[in-house]
């Protein structure tokens, strides 16, 4: 802060401006001023080096006489700062510039830090309806945030309604302020999963992070039973892949339920369970990376099935569980695994190594009666999931 103990005149502030301006040009450094009367282009002396205003200020005969010293930038900062107050310079009166200096340099201050705060906030802000947008939420919510976090509440919730087909996801963002600033943090929603016919809706808490989150597309393909592929982070922050499925028969401490993890070593392998079945779009690289990224997020996928030679349109969905892919009509009816791979057509040639493989693992007794074994299985998933 600008220290100056001086009195002028307000009238006569732009004359001492200009006046210390031009002193200032021709090399003068100092300005010395009487203590206890009002400065005017008369009263004040200017001098090129610290000493010399010194040994001014010690030569006052009494006290009314007695001047100080300060650095001329000083006194012309200070200066400024009045005429660019504002103030009417052109009324009579005196003004304390020292005062008025200390004033002022809060006032700056304080202007500062609510711009800070200002600008703050508007980033966090801007990163929320980030986080929000790519969480899946899309830019709808971004005008509820903004008044909930200008309301200024420790803890807020916004409402979110999607819909897929017959079905109904509903979503309840959590925020909270942080414990040592003003900043707000997403750090939950609740899915909840409501189906035509169904007896009650599911839930699931997601958490959000700075990794190993799940989109609300993600979120409502796992309420559905299906599997979702993600590269995750371990407690030790390496990155692994595996696929993730709730278990609705097992449920956490905090009311969600638990989810399986199939991590690399179990043996899933998405595009060999895909080349057991006749599809089309296996036969193009892009049309194939497009199918893969699809499953892996979780999707049913809509897919062309060549079928005694003529193409059908079924579905497709991942099941790294049993390590092969679902596959429903066009009436989204799940046709049995072990049908859908015979649609398959091949030429003769295809067929008889296809043939030489399937008779080479019944006779090792690998792989005989695996669709079987699956669908038997996921039966029994079923009853014990009904009977809880």
């Amino acid at each position: 802060m600008l220290k100056i103990i001086m009195t002028i005149n307000i009238a006569d502030t732009e004359m001492l401006l200009g006046f210390a301006k031009e002193m200032a040009s021709l090399g003068y450094r100092y300005a010395a001023h009487p203590l206890n009367l009002v400065t005017d282009s008369d009263s004040i002396a200017f001098f090129r080096t610290a000493m010399g205003a010194e040994d001014h200020c010690l030569i006052g005969p009494n006290d009314t006489d007695y001047f100080k010293s300060m650095p001329i930038d000083s006194l012309i900062d200070g200066l400024k700062m009045v005429m660019q107050s504002g103030m009417d310079t052109c009324g009579n009166g005196t003004l304390d510039l020292a005062s008025f200096v200390r004033s002022e340099s809060e006032k700056r201050e304080l202007t500062e830090n609510n711009l800070n705060g200002n600008i703050m906030n508007q980033k966090n802000l801007e990163f929320l309806e980030n986080q929000i947008k790519y969480t899946g939420f899309g830019e709808s919510l971004q005008i509820e945030l903004k008044k909930k976090m200008e309301k200024g509440e420790k803890e807020f919730t916004l409402s979110h309604d999607a819909r897929f087909d017959t079905a109904r996801l509903l979503s309840e963002l959590s925020f909270k302020k942080s414990d040592q600033s003003d900043l707000y943090f997403f750090n939950s929603y609740k899915a909840i999963l409501q189906k035509e016919g169904a007896p009650h809706a599911l839930e699931q808490i997601f958490y959000i992070g700075s990794e190993n989150n799940f989109t609300v597309k993600e979120a409502f393909n796992l309420l559905e039973g299906r599997s979702v592929n993600k590269d995750l982070v371990s407690r030790d922050g390496e990155i692994y892949n595996c696929w993730v499925k709730l278990d609705f028969t097992d449920g956490e401490t905090n009311g969600n339920f638990k989810m399986h993890h199939y991590h690399q070593n179990y043996g899933y392998n998405l595009e060999a369970a895909l080349e057991k079945h006749a599809i089309k779009e296996l036969q193009t690289p892009e049309a194939k990376e497009s199918l893969m990224n699809s499953l892996k997020k979780g999707n049913v996928q809509a897919v062309t099935f060549i079928v005694g030679g003529e193409e059908k349109r079924q579905f497709v969905e991942a099941n790294p569980q049993f390590k092969t892919i679902r596959v429903y009509d066009s009436s989204m009816q799940r046709i049995n695994g072990r049908e859908s791979q015979n649609q398959k057509q091949q030429d003769p040639q295809q067929n008889a190594v296809s043939s030489s493989k399937s008779q080479k693992k019944g006779a090792d007794g690998e792989s005989k009666g695996e669709d079987v074994s699956e669908e038997q299985q996921e039966k029994k998933a079923k009853k014990k999931s009904q009977s809880i």
